[in-house]
């Protein structure tokens, strides 16, 4: 078959198998442009699903009469001119794609006018071919109908799902748009029926927040707002407490684009990892913004991904951003404490010089070191019994230990957020009384995340060595892995690895961390190459490190049946007030609950 073009019904066709993939994708690109157009209100009105009609009316600035053809062809835009502006893109669309690829598999039609003109104009395209403009009555603003998608391209249309499932995908996506644009006003309608409205304006974070994603998520989240290297991340994580069984609440925006990043995703994950129970899923809204210049967005046809000049450094910073945000979360803390909580009339957004409200007079409720009669010896025979020898003397543990408190109230009287003991429930439970209610603590969990911080911080200031091997460990590789450890030796020995390349798919390994050298050095090495390749950084030795240390704080914790005193309860109250991430154990179950006296009265209904 000879070589010839393709003809341009048939190019906007394939386009379109890339950049329309349902009624949802006709929608993102529709919206956006009415946003890239300034608009401050639009309409969407669907008909099943979105399969029969989409129709996206909008207030924006409109377009001239002549340049419609100009619309509907391949690569004309009014947003780029240049590989200046290309590398430096500001607005939602720029390919220029979108209409021709929706116009080519539909009955379209496109109608406009701008401010200053007298009347608008329209444009009709049915499966590519397109018609005459012809005047028309039209409002300052644009209007786009989309009728009968894919009735050209009948193998795409099978693909489509249930009306019900469709519709869901559109509502999803605009609730996305609705968390990052809460100043335009998007009103829906499905089969002639209002089905939703986000109203434009200065709502607060909670009612945003409550709107689209409920009040659960709204409660329990913490706002978040810190900048540094160039870069802000900002927005809104929820508390452990409230997680998921699917990534369906994390939500990310670059310069106000909503993207997938495996790299963020990934430091997102490591940051509650130490917090969150097995299995489940963080919930997040986050907002990064950074020079234009610093990331790639034409790396994918439907705009989904983007691609950083620096992806290692947004790492850390997203890393470490939400690591010190979630290590703030301390049993008794409530979300409405935090700095940035979502309240009406604003406040402090949380960031890297943030504390929690009431943590400097924390030091009013901390006790003098005492132990609850758990020996310093009986904690370092286990560490060497987990590590084969011990690391560190057994004067490291002994803040590994609850310590006994007063049960006075502090000089000025205040109750603190946990309050004081009353009584243990079952040899498992401390029940304490505060200002509010009853408060419950699962004094094992409690214990063991207590433990587990101070062997953490203990070791932290010990820092990882170095154990050589009598025998060098040769290790084969692929290339890229080879390459890898060649090009990040410095980073590989400041955790504890001593690694040369000692051929094109071979590693010569000479130590090892001292921490971990009864584990699997070599597997743990593999998994921290793959780190360094996908990500630019690894806490897979850390995260080793922290699973051993989580090990000796459960069996150095408390047990059930364990009978304490009341001073020994108010200790480990106290102890949880100061200690981070105190609000779960180290498997991710809290360790705490509230009841206030108002849920009480309900439960016997007092006041009916």
């Amino acid at each position: 078959m000879p070589i010839r073009p393709l003809p341009d019904t048939l190019i906007n066709q394939i386009a379109a198998g890339e950049v329309v993939e349902r009624p949802a994708s006709v929608v993102k690109e529709l919206v956006e442009n009415a946003l890239d157009a300034g608009a401050r209100r639009v309409d969407i009105d669907l008909e099943e699903g979105g399969v029969r009609l989409i129709r996206i009316r909008d207030d924006g600035g409109g377009i001239a009469a002549d340049e419609l053809p100009l619309a509907v062809s391949r690569h004309a835009t009014s947003k780029i001119a240049s590989l200046d502006d290309l590398e430096a893109v500001a607005t939602l669309g720029f390919r220029g794609e979108a209409l021709p690829s929706i116009a080519s598999v539909s009955r379209f039609q496109l109608a406009s006018r701008r401010p200053g003109d007298e009347h608008g104009a329209s444009l009709q395209v049915d499966g590519g071919r397109v018609g005459e403009i012809a005047p028309k009555a039209h409002a300052p603003g644009t209007t786009v109908e989309v009728r009968d998608l894919f009735f050209n391209v009948p193998a795409r249309r099978k693909f489509l799902r249930a009306e019900r499932t469709e519709l869901g995908h559109i509502e999803e996506w605009l609730r996305s748009l609705a968390l990052a644009r809460p100043d335009v006003e998007l009103r829906v309608s499905h089969n002639g029926k209002p089905s939703r409205r986000y109203k434009a304006g200065d709502l607060d974070a909670a009612a945003r927040l409550g709107e689209t994603l409920g009040e659960d998520f709204a409660r329990s989240a913490l706002r978040i707002d810190h900048s540094g290297a160039g870069l802000r991340l900002h927005g809104w994580i929820a508390q452990p407490h409230y997680s998921r069984s699917s990534a369906d609440q994390q939500y990310l925006y670059v310069n106000g684009r909503s993207v997938r990043d495996r790299s963020v995703a990934h430091a997102v994950k490591l940051a509650y990892q130490d917090v969150l129970f097995h299995g489940r899923q963080p919930a997040y809204v986050l907002f990064l913004e950074l020079d234009p210049t610093r990331v790639d967005v034409n790396v994918h046809p439907a705009k989904h991904e983007v691609r950083f000049r620096d992806s290692r450094l947004i790492h850390d910073f997203v890393y470490r951003t939400l690591q010190e945000a979630l290590a703030q979360t301390r049993a008794g803390t409530d979300v409405a404490s935090m700095p940035g909580a979502p309240a009406a009339g604003g406040s402090p957004a949380f960031g890297s010089a943030g504390a929690i409200q009431g943590a400097a007079t924390m030091a009013a409720w901390t006790p003098q070191p005492q132990s609850l009669g758990l020996r310093v010896d009986e904690a370092a025979g286990a560490y060497a019994a987990l590590y084969g020898r011990a690391e560190a003397p057994p004067e490291a543990f002994a803040p590994a230990m609850p310590r006994q408190d007063a049960t006075l109230p502090a000089g000025d009287g205040q109750v603190p957020p946990l309050g004081y003991a009353v009584a243990q429930l079952h040899g498992i439970y401390i029940l304490a009384e505060n200002a509010e209610g009853l408060v419950v603590v699962d004094m094992h969990a409690a214990h063991e995340r207590i433990g587990y911080e101070r062997l953490k911080a203990a070791h932290d200031g010990i820092g990882l060595r170095a154990q050589p091997l009598l025998v060098p460990l040769v290790l084969a590789v692929g290339e890229r892995d080879a390459d890898v450890a060649e090009r990040e030796a410095p980073t590989l020995a400041e955790l504890g690895f001593d690694v040369t390349r000692s051929g094109p798919q071979a590693l010569s390994v000479r130590s090892v961390p001292a921490l971990l050298a009864h584990a699997e050095p070599e597997g743990l090495l593999r998994d921290v190459l793959a780190d360094l390749r996908e990500h630019g950084a690894t806490r897979r030795v850390a995260a080793a490190r922290d699973e051993l240390l989580s090990t000796m704080a459960c069996h150095g914790a408390v047990r059930a049946n364990r009978r304490l005193t009341v001073p020994e309860m108010n200790a480990l109250l106290r102890d949880m007030e100061a200690t981070e991430r105190s609000g779960q154990c180290n498997h991710g179950r809290p360790t705490w609950a509230r009841f206030s006296l108002g849920e009480m009265d309900r439960w016997f209904l007092r006041g009916r």
